[in-house]
């Protein structure tokens, strides 16, 4: 090997190193604050509150979508579940948005890396975004296309009374043995339990996907984050069942955004500045203010399409990008657009057809371009936007005695354990990830 590409290769595992121990400690902090959150708000108790379109249901299902995900591909899941579940499509779209940008892990990330200017800018811009997503898509949105999406989503759901479902409504079996794919044969005028209170069974209780053969008492399963009948009560029993919600966010995630951190690296550490300046319209070229913008976010979003791999990672990437040039609008129109990746635009395609599918596409286009055309507008208007001496540097030193050092030494460890805590918990359950 050459010493040349020796020292490309050496320079891209320092600029890995750097970037993952800049980012460590806040997503680990926001994933375990994110998991407390979680334990105390589930979305299935919520749902019945936004099956019609208005500001107290858009606002519901901003905060719903805060404390729910942490990653796309799992908001893509959990507003397909809410379409499912009679949710207004206007409603489960903002969702969509609030759970992939509105996010605590999302914010400390952003603010390590870019600085409170950028974090405002999310804020607000999420914000218009949910309202301007909650406008088109209840205005706009055909209804034959909806009935088609909808009909679309019923094809796919299992047929109703039935073998009972996790998450199905089982109001009207009574008395009756479901099966949740165990044998229930030794139980007599019992139900059950897939989230349901089951407080008057009086021998075994039944749970989808667990083996309950040595509960002979009265238990209160949940399809959630409950865990096993345990002596564990007060502090340390919240702290189990968040931990759950940590691991399975993990799980799920953890590959994402090591392969965001690799991903972004590379592009940061063999990418000069120059080349991503060439990817914008240069300010020399005299073009009006508000083209220029215009131009800019759009690019912005057809870079966020293309180079996306999840929420959080992808911060680093927006980072290189206002280093690079881009406006400030464009950065977060770039951000926003996670819900357009090419991966996320089959994942819909899976869930609701190709027809709605275009409709969705174009419709969140067109509301992520006006918010980042809002947010330039807002925040160079007042002065608010950052220089590039006011931004965290993208490729900082790992090494020292310094703020990153500490929280790293103190959530590394603690991490680890809560973690293993939540891994513990769920094999309780029978819910291995």
């Amino acid at each position: 090997m050459e010493s040349g590409d020796s020292n490309i290769i050496i320079h891209v595992i320092s600029v890995l190193f750097n970037m993952s121990w800049q980012i460590f400690w806040p997503l680990a902090f926001g994933l375990i604050l994110s998991s407390f959150i979680r334990h105390l708000l589930p979305v299935d108790t919520v749902v019945k509150h936004l099956g019609k379109t208005d500001a107290k249901s858009l606002t519901f299902t901003t905060i719903l979508g805060m404390v729910s995900s942490s990653c796309s591909y799992a908001a893509a899941s959990l507003s397909h579940t809410l379409l499912a579940k009679k949710a207004t499509l206007a409603n489960a779209m903002a969702f969509l948005v609030s759970s992939t940008n509105l996010i605590v892990e999302m914010f400390i990330v952003l603010v390590a890396l870019m600085g409170w200017t950028f974090l405002w800018g999310e804020v607000i811009g999420g914000l218009i975004l949910i309202a301007t997503v909650g406008f088109l898509f209840s205005r706009f949105y055909p209804k034959d296309v909806e009935q088609e999406l909808r009909q679309h989503i019923e094809s796919a759901e299992p047929a109703k009374h039935a073998h009972s479902d996790c998450g199905m409504d089982m109001s009207s079996m009574k008395h009756e043995t479901s099966d949740c794919g165990m044998d229930m044969s030794s139980m007599k005028h019992e139900t059950s339990d897939c989230g349901m209170d089951m407080s008057n069974m009086k021998s075994e209780t039944s749970d989808c996907g667990m083996d309950m053969s040595n509960m002979k008492h009265d238990h209160s399963m949940h399809h959630h984050m409950d865990i096993p009948a345990q002596e564990e009560t007060g502090l340390m029993s919240k702290i189990t069942k968040s931990a759950g919600f940590f691991q399975m966010d993990l799980a799920m995630i953890g590959k994402e955004i090591l392969i965001g951190v690799v991903v972004s690296s590379i592009l940061i550490a063999l990418v000069p500045q120059e080349g991503w300046k060439a990817l914008f319209i240069s300010n020399d070229v005299g073009l009006p203010t508000w083209l220029h913008s215009l131009l800019d976010v759009i690019i912005g979003i057809f870079v966020a399409m293309i180079a996306y791999v999840c929420s959080v990672g992808n911060l680093i990437l927006a980072a290189a990008l206002w280093h690079g040039g881009i406006s400030f609008g464009g950065v977060i129109g770039f951000i926003l657009a996670d819900v357009l990746t090419i991966p996320m635009i089959g994942v819909y395609k899976k869930y609701y057809g190709k027809r709605p599918t275009k409709w969705m596409v174009g419709l969140l286009f067109l509301s992520i371009l006006f918010t980042g055309l809002c947010v330039d507008a807002i925040f160079n208007g007042f002065g608010w936007v950052s220089t590039d001496q006011t931004v965290r540097t993208l490729n900082q030193s790992g090494f020292g005695m310094n703020m990153t050092t500490v929280m790293n030494l103190i959530f590394i460890p603690l991490s680890i354990w809560y973690y293993r805590l939540g891994k513990k918990a769920n094999a309780g359950m029978g819910m291995s990830m």
